[in-house]
């Protein structure tokens, strides 16, 4: 089983993510860690949750920009990952690059909530969580537009589930998202018991 988890900046695809991988015995891979680890070979040192946001994790941000082999290395290990199974991935691109692959859940929730999150998660004023997040979704729309014409944030037909996170918490969204994945095995392994039987 694949499960594959994108959604704008801070949503709760993480917590939700560790959760899935959790109950369900998964490993649990995400697209900014690969693209942390690419930042390292690259002689860089990123470090916390909240290092994009930092000087450093900026200048690697503009490398990146001039450079799209970078994206595309981490969508074609991401790929992989999918294609062997027992994962769960977030990323924010894997949707509409694996569109006949594992089952996909979108989150969604608006600026406003994200960027509480955001303050509370990395213990910024929500003035400056506001511009961080807005940043952010222009870039991704930008570079996922650039590089795969994708809509991001905008074009959700890859996605088996939509998941509105504004009024949940993050242990709500990860029991929603759980809940989700429970329904979608049942259905393939019923699936896969009445292929058997024909056979």
């Amino acid at each position: 089983m694949s499960v594959i988890i994108s959604g704008m900046p801070s949503v709760g695809k993480t917590t939700a993510a560790d959760a899935i991988a959790e109950k369900y015995h998964l490993k649990h891979v995400a697209g900014g860690d690969m693209l942390k680890q690419i930042a390292v070979e690259r002689g860089y040192e990123p470090a916390g949750s909240d290092w994009w946001d930092t000087a450093e994790g900026m200048r690697f941000m503009s490398e990146r920009e001039k450079d799209p082999e970078f994206d595309r290395e981490v969508d074609r290990k991401l790929a992989e990952c999918i294609s062997k199974g027992n994962v769960v991935i977030t990323s924010y691109s894997m949707p509409w690059l694996t569109p006949d692959d594992g089952l996909k859940l979108w989150f969604d929730a608006t600026q406003a909530n994200r960027a509480t999150r955001l303050a509370g998660r990395d213990a910024i004023s929500k003035t400056k969580a506001i511009a961080i997040i807005k940043k952010r979704d222009r870039e991704n729309r930008r570079i996922y537009k650039d590089l795969y014409g994708i809509e991001f944030g905008k074009d959700l037909t890859p996605f088996n589930f939509v998941i509105d996170t504004n009024n949940l918490s993050a242990a709500e969204v990860a029991r929603a998202a759980c809940g989700i994945v429970e329904e979608y095995s049942k259905s393939e392994k019923e699936c896969s018991e009445e292929k058997t039987t024909k056979k």
